[in-house]
């Protein structure tokens, strides 16, 4: 989202019309009034978040060294340094009302509104008794940041910088808000749940509203039911023996599950899906021991599926 925001300062309509959100703002209010808008400010990259993915700017920029020679570079601006750019990008730009230009920088005192703002929403606690719950979007590539010019074509003048068209990098998110965004709460959650969707779309999502029934506990509530996969896995069988006998130990486990997933769809191939894994290991007193490990997957019908666990552990005592 901070990505598109710097588009409002800097681009023509056109360039983010991609974004639902900032066109849902160009069809309120005109141009002129978003870049006075606090709220635009507020949205942009916070500099003092520890980011683990730092969100940038990018600009292909033409230098010349001290001969006069010039070089093609491509320069990166993190959210504190990107504050200067804008600046200097806007310096001169206006916007004509009723005949006249009137001047419209990049606003600084509204710059420091917003820095209040984060300010105040980076030290926000909920009170002890108050559980907080966070799902986010995912499945959408959402801009995280944003490039100017290429080797071609640089940027040569900063106040030329918002006839450029950006080309945007993406990350993982809900088309508007990165996975990252939308977890940087600050909060102690109860649980953290990505659901594959839009970022208005989310809304309409069935896997949202059973998480809000399961964390609400609507109805009867299902205790097998898992809100991170929304999945019921229904422990059916289990099944566990071991014997020993002259150092030699034998152990066997058979585990079954059904999954059941109202939004998963019924399965035409008939066979079964297996995998397996086996382990090993040799002591320092030449003792030893090797455990195998089967998951069968059958085939789902109306909803449910079939899982089959086995597993065996042998173990040599040296001694």
């Amino acid at each position: 989202m901070h990505k598109c925001i710097i588009c409002i300062f800097f681009c023509k309509h056109d360039y983010f019309r991609y974004f639902d959100i900032v066109e849902f703002l160009l069809k309120l209010v005109p141009m002129s009034q978003l870049i006075e808008c606090p709220s635009i400010y507020e949205l942009m990259g916070c500099p003092n978040f520890r980011w683990k993915h730092i969100p940038v700017l990018e600009l292909w920029h033409e230098r010349h060294d001290s001969d006069g020679n010039s070089h093609i570079v491509l320069e990166s601006y993190p959210p504190r340094d990107n504050i200067e750019i804008l600046k200097q990008a806007l310096v001169n730009n206006t916007v004509n009302y009723d005949g006249e230009d009137l001047p419209l920088p990049f606003n600084l005192e509204i710059l420091k509104w917003a820095n209040k703002t984060w300010e105040i929403l980076s030290s926000a606690k909920l009170p002890s008794h108050v559980k907080f719950y966070n799902i986010y979007g995912t499945n959408f590539e959402t801009p995280h940041s944003v490039c100017f010019g290429n080797g071609d074509k640089p940027v040569t003048d900063l106040h030329q910088l918002r006839y450029f068209q950006a080309k945007y990098v993406c990350v993982d998110g809900d088309g508007t808000v990165p996975i990252e965004s939308a977890k940087a709460d600050g909060l102690n959650a109860v649980a953290r749940v990505g659901v594959p969707g839009e970022h208005r779309g989310i809304l309409c999502q069935p896997h949202v509203f059973r998480l809000l029934k399961h964390w609400l506990k609507v109805g009867d509530s299902d205790p097998f039911y898992n809100p991170i996969n929304d999945y019921v896995i229904l422990p059916t069988a289990f099944e566990m023996e071991r014997h020993k006998e002259k150092g030699v130990e034998v152990a066997s486990l058979k585990e079954e599950w059904e999954i059941i997933s109202t939004d998963q769809d019924d399965q035409s191939n008939t066979a079964d899906k297996m995998c397996s894994i086996s382990v090993s290991h040799e002591g320092a007193d030449q003792s030893y021991s090797e455990a195998h490990a089967t998951v069968t997957l059958h085939p789902g019908n109306e909803g449910k599926q079939h899982v089959q666990l086995n597993a065996l552990a042998v173990s040599v005592d040296a001694s």
